[in-house]
């Protein structure tokens, strides 16, 4: 409707006098098509309603030809409809006393209409053209923000990796190495969104947890561990895209981190089902299962921020989440269902 509303016929012409002969020709198509329109009528209701069709006829041209059109369709179809329809037909004399107040009302009826029209589509033009500015500020403003975003992760993790060198104590270099993990998560998981965002703020979930899993699965496995990604075909708002991507890197990384100790083999499937409203995210792995995660966490002395972080995209996410696993295998199950 607003497409409608804002439409107009001569909006790609660039010169200014062939703009003004495309609206008057516009005028003269319309007028044209009244007249046609009006024979067809006149078959079987010769004189009645003479200048029914020329109020739409002048709203239509002005409208997407603006007041040029209007103008000339005006002229053509009242005076046609004056000196055809009528009575006395064929000629501008009346038949009937009351006949030109008639016509002098239609006249200036059909002006108001005109003149309404030409403000009517002023105004929508104004305001679309105020719309497209704004966008546009907008669009600078966000490439201008995505900038300073790729430049912040980068200038964090270059500030962590500085303070690493600067440390021999190992928990302090894991605790470090941890934090730059962190960061890298955040810097692929935008990355990842900025490549396959969607059209408005919808974002096509198969390919995003594709590139996802495989820009994690690229440094994070070695060459013994397969990797499985099984995704529908929708599509999220970014908000809950960008929750489930942080969601499966922080997945993924516990289960490379702690799943397959030295050079095991294994095997970790991703797998996204759903739609808006209802979806599931499953992270299963077959690796040493998490009793014997649970040890290596104490060992290294971890504070458990994975699964914090974990439960706080999910929370963004909206949705449920929890850990299954036993002496063999993992499972990491992000659910969300409407209305829960």
């Amino acid at each position: 409707m607003h497409r409608l509303a804002s439409f107009d016929v001569t909006a790609n012409i660039p010169d200014e006098n062939r703009r003004i002969v495309a609206q008057i020709g516009f005028g003269v198509v319309c007028a044209l098509a009244m007249i046609a329109l009006r024979a067809a009528i006149s078959m079987w209701a010769p004189t009645s309603g003479p200048f029914a069709l020329v109020y739409p006829t002048i709203l239509i041209a002005t409208l997407y030809g603006h007041w040029q059109a209007g103008g000339v369709a005006y002229l053509i179809s009242f005076f046609w409809a004056w000196w055809i329809v009528l009575p006395k037909a064929h000629s501008f004399r009346f038949e009937i006393a009351t006949d030109p107040p008639r016509v002098a009302i239609n006249a200036l009826a059909v002006l108001i209409v005109l003149v309404l029209a030409e403000i009517f589509r002023r105004a929508v033009h104004q305001v679309t053209r105020a719309r497209d500015a704004e966008l546009e500020r907008r669009q600078v403003l966000m490439r201008e923000l995505e900038h300073r975003t790729k430049n912040n992760f980068a200038l964090v993790a270059s500030l962590l990796s500085l303070q690493r060198r600067r440390h021999d104590n190992p928990e302090i270099v894991e605790a470090l190495d941890q934090a730059i993990g962190r960061v890298d998560t955040f810097a692929r998981a935008y990355e990842n969104l900025k490549l396959t965002e969607a059209e408005g703020s919808y974002v096509p979930m198969r390919q995003y947890v594709g590139d996802v899993v495989s820009r994690v699965s690229a440094g994070a496995f070695h060459d013994e561990v397969t990797i499985e990604v099984r995704a529908s075909d929708c599509e999220l708002p970014q908000q809950t895209a960008v929750a489930i991507c942080l969601f499966i890197n922080e997945a993924l990384t516990n289960s490379a981190k702690y799943a397959f100790p030295d050079g095991a083999a294994g095997k970790v499937s991703v797998i996204f089902t759903g739609n808006e409203d209802n979806w599931d995210l499953k992270v299963v792995d077959d690796g040493v299962g998490s009793a014997e995660e649970a040890r290596q966490h104490k060992a290294a002395g971890t504070t458990g921020m994975g699964l914090g972080l974990m439960e706080a995209f999910a929370r963004q996410a909206e949705a449920e989440y929890s850990v299954g696993g036993a002496t063999q295998g993992r499972t990491v199950h992000l659910r969300r269902r409407s209305g829960e």
